[in-house]
């Protein structure tokens, strides 16, 4: 492994950007950050898919949000994540310009996208220029359909990680997944906008099938991380020793976290927050991140 390395409030923070392996180090029995660590970012609410427990209702008429003048981008620190989504990222326009502008800033990004538009020709030569050039470092595709050519595709990016939503995928999708040599992240459900209105006694099912299998399913997959709300959801904690939940565990989401909504220039502790307890975008990240830091 080769770590970057930068301050950040009363401890230092290692940073793999092959693996995305992050360690914390300082001599307390605490860490106080200044400015986040990684910060999730909706760039757009355009997407044609319409998938009904979409909890950012995006569609194929949303807008796009203004990326080039966010002033807050340029008080980050050095090597702060950036998990990039939307609605379908890949139709911004700005996209590209807004990655080379992160990558002189020394930012890391990531990007989301639907397998329906990662499996698309005609985005093809797009995504394997962003790996390619290094203006995203990971790849995050959200799973609909484990078929064969879908393995086959996304074998071709080592930094490529399959996102399942816990309690949509039925647990045979994600067995077909089994022994690839793949990367996982599981999320989880969102009771938000859409997904209020999907939720049904069938993704109960559905969820509890993740629950029962979750030890066995780490056992054939290269790496299974899991989102804030996966963890609850599907009690992680039970499956660890104390040292290794220690360990694993990164925080509450504000902790070292935040979300950016550049569509209505609006940030929160997380893209569930209520809409009523998001506030403007300012110019710079530090007094956002204070406020995020203070509803714990």
């Amino acid at each position: 492994m080769k770590f970057v390395k930068v301050k950040n409030g009363n401890y230092t923070v290692y940073l793999d950007l092959e693996t995305g392996t992050k360690i914390r180090k300082n001599d307390l029995d605490f860490f106080d950050p200044e400015k986040p660590e990684s910060m999730d970012i909706k760039i757009t609410n355009k997407c044609d898919m319409g998938c009904a427990f979409c909890h950012e209702n995006s569609t194929h008429d949303g807008l796009h949000g203004d990326i080039m003048n966010l002033k807050f981008i340029e008080t980050l620190l050095p090597y702060t994540e950036l998990a990039i989504g939307g609605g379908n990222p890949l139709t911004h326009p700005d996209l590209i310009p807004f990655l080379e502008k992160c990558k002189a800033l020394k930012l890391v990004p990531s990007m989301t996208i639907n397998q329906y538009h990662f499996m698309k020709p005609e985005y093809e030569e797009l995504i394997d220029k962003l790996v390619n050039e290094k203006l995203i470092y990971g790849l995050g595709v959200s799973l609909t359909v484990a078929s064969d050519e879908f393995i086959n595709k996304i074998k071709k990016y080592p930094n490529a990680v399959i996102h399942i939503i816990n309690g949509v995928q039925s647990l045979n999708q994600v067995k077909k997944l089994y022994d690839h040599n793949l990367k996982v992240l599981i999320l989880g459900y969102k009771m938000f906008r859409r997904g209020i209105e999907y939720f049904s006694e069938a993704v109960d099912i559905i969820k509890n099938d993740y629950y029962n299998e979750l030890a066995e399913m780490t056992k054939h997959f290269d790496v299974v991380s899991f989102d804030n709300l996966a963890l609850k959801q599907l009690e992680v904690k039970r499956l660890l020793t104390e040292d290794e939940w220690n360990e694993f565990f990164m925080g509450d989401d504000g902790s070292h976290t935040m979300y950016i909504d550049c569509i209505n220039k609006q940030y929160a502790r997380s893209s569930t927050a209520p809409i009523e307890d998001r506030k403007p975008l300012l110019d710079d990240i530090k007094p956002m991140f204070d406020y995020i830091k203070s509803l714990k």
